[in-house]
């Protein structure tokens, strides 16, 4: 007996529940946080993201460079259809004098910031920077992403500027 093909499995698991699921997650979970305040469009946006991180960790699993799920994510999306851009530029504007440019991993549609890290755990410091990366970008959302766990459902992170608090 000849295996099934990928595209067969995850065809009959959406006959069955009526989502996609992979390992020990259902790609749903992320949709459309009501509360958020964001547009359907960003949380459409947004779902589609982490479904491709998902379809990516599932595949490569953890223990890899930073780099390599990057470049996996990227095409990834681009399979989907998800236009994006790598290691998009973000300027750094102080009392309005360009002062310098950092590099975000993934701009998703020049709505979303995408930030990658393969660390034990995520910290304040990784929030902190997708915060600045939107501040300095004027945009609302970034998801912060962790490759190097088992089940990569706890290691996505939600980071909203209109939340952001600097106590």
């Amino acid at each position: 007996m000849q295996p099934r093909r990928r595209e067969e499995r995850e065809g009959n698991a959406k006959k069955k529940t009526g989502w996609r699921t992979r390992g020990t997650m259902a790609y749903t979970e992320f949709q459309h946080r009501g509360d958020s305040g964001l547009s359907d469009e960003l949380e459409t946006l947004a779902s589609a993201v982490i479904g491709a991180c998902i379809e990516v960790h599932a595949t490569l699993r953890p223990g890899l460079p930073e780099s390599v799920y990057r470049k996996a994510l990227s095409h990834e999306l681009t399979l989907r259809g998800i236009p994006h851009e790598c290691e998009a530029p973000v300027p750094v504007y102080y009392k309005d004098r360009l002062v310098g440019q950092g590099r975000v991993d993934l701009l998703v549609a020049r709505q979303l910031v995408v930030e990658l890290k393969v660390v034990d755990a995520l910290s304040e410091i990784h929030r902190a920077q997708c915060l600045a990366y939107l501040c300095a970008l004027q945009l609302e959302l970034a998801l912060l992403i962790n490759f190097n766990v088992v089940v990569l459902k706890n290691a996505i992170k939600r980071v909203i500027r209109s939340e952001a608090r600097f106590d």
